[in-house]
């Protein structure tokens, strides 16, 4: 199974690019973001996800790994298919994809190609209470984005208001949306105004 592919940009296509990996060329579906950052003869590398069905072998390419779990977690979805996934990403990033689910947002979904609103209400429901296995910047147990003190003092934000009650996607939404700050009280602080609003 492949899970990442390192190597020339040969071209750019609509929804998909190829990739030419010590001479062979791979044919990598992708979102439009992270097509709009590939360029022809550039070097790239990307996380894979493999799909393997009794009549096609496709790739699914991501530039971050975050990406990559969203699309997974996804696909857990009846109704979500790797081409509606794809589309969710592309006009979702992974951080506005977690603020939509944990917010309930499901306009911001049905922006998506394929998303009607019947399944926007179905992806908030099954996935508001397993956006925090993902990796969203800092999800449970990892260091958040970035490095240092300013990403220790999100990780311990994002447990204050865990353990005043919040969820952790709504903490993580609020905490991000809070900003930088240069003491944790007052990080907290900001959060808690995100989440009253």
């Amino acid at each position: 199974m492949i899970g990442w592919l390192k190597g020339r940009v040969l071209l750019v296509a609509e929804d998909h690019l190829i990739l030419d990996v010590g001479g062979v060329g791979y044919r990598v579906f992708c979102t439009s973001r992270t097509l709009a950052r590939s360029a022809a003869d550039a070097e790239a590398s990307f996380f894979i996800e493999t799909q393997v069905r009794e009549d096609h072998i496709h790739l699914f390419g991501f530039a971050e790994r975050a990406e990559q779990d969203w699309f997974r977690l996804l696909l857990t979805v009846q109704g979500v298919g790797a081409r509606v996934a794809l589309s969710i990403l592309s006009v979702l990033a992974p951080a506005a994809l977690a603020d939509a689910i944990s917010g309930g947002d499901k306009a911001a979904l049905t922006q998506a190609g394929g998303v009607g609103a019947r399944l926007a209400q179905r992806i908030v429901s099954e996935l508001r209470d397993k956006t925090g296995a993902v990796d969203l910047g800092f999800a449970a147990g990892e260091s958040p984005a970035g490095e240092g003190a300013a990403a220790g003092m999100q990780a311990d934000a994002v447990s204050a208001l865990v353990n005043l009650g919040y969820r952790r996607p709504e903490a993580q939404a609020a905490v991000r949306r809070a900003g930088e700050h240069a003491a944790l009280d007052t990080l907290i602080a900001a959060a808690l105004k995100e989440l009253a609003r």
